[in-house]
């Protein structure tokens, strides 16, 4: 016999997974390919409904204004304001653990850790020449891969998340949408503000990039290094 609400977590998680799909590929570099997708992309999100979650938040998020925003931006406009948005600052970076980590020695642990991770599923993971903490890489792997595994990472590097979603709302920019809708996957509202970050990660404030170093190798990961 089926447990109650059986039903709706299996709806939840597949909502969960196109959520996550389309973010991966929304947050990484546009091309005409992208623009292409977007009908599809909008009838997926459509096939999902907008179920709200306890908090009043819902998964679906503002990934509807993004789409609106790829199709009535010209494709170079889109390259120009992608590039001015994750590659000129580290203000928005989308390794999660530079957020934890920055470029500290202690970081080439924690990759390996999201390496095991992606071995552990017996999938064959294609970095594409990126690190395996790129956050489009370990969204398309939650989705597609190991949804169990993709989820241990995405809870472990909440905080991280949450510093680019807070981060991107500060800039105005239209990839805050894509982030508030990966931040409403994962259980629980999103803190308010960085000093909430700070007191979900555990770890005092600071005034540096990113999260005074917590410890996600200290969370469960599937498989070993």
């Amino acid at each position: 016999m089926k447990q109650p609400g059986a039903k709706r977590r299996t709806g939840s998680d597949r909502r969960n997974r196109v959520v996550r799909q389309i973010a991966s590929w929304c947050l990484a570099y546009p091309d005409a390919e992208l623009v292409r997708r977007v009908p599809m992309l909008r009838c997926a999100l459509a096939e999902q409904g907008t179920e709200e979650r306890g908090d009043g938040e819902n998964s679906i998020g503002g990934l509807g204004r993004f789409l609106d925003y790829l199709e009535g931006t010209p494709l170079g406009e889109l390259e120009r304001r992608y590039v001015d948005v994750f590659d000129i600052s580290r203000r928005h970076a989308l390794y999660l653990s530079y957020w934890t980590d920055g470029d500290t020695r202690r970081r080439g642990e924690v990759l390996a850790g999201f390496k095991a991770a992606y071995r552990a599923s017996g999938f064959l993971v294609d970095t594409g020449g990126e690190l395996p903490d790129y956050l489009p890489m370990v969204l398309e792997f939650s989705a597609v891969a190991d949804p169990m595994a993709g989820e241990q990472l995405l809870r472990a590097y909440r905080p991280s998340l949450e510093l680019l979603r807070i981060a991107l709302i500060e800039g105005d920019s239209a990839y805050a949408d894509v982030l508030v809708a990966v931040c409403a996957t994962l259980p629980g509202a999103s803190p308010a503000d960085r000093a909430a970050v700070q007191a979900m990660a555990g770890g005092p404030p600071t005034e540096t990039v990113g999260l005074e170093p917590y410890d996600p190798r200290l969370l469960p990961m599937a498989g070993g290094v």
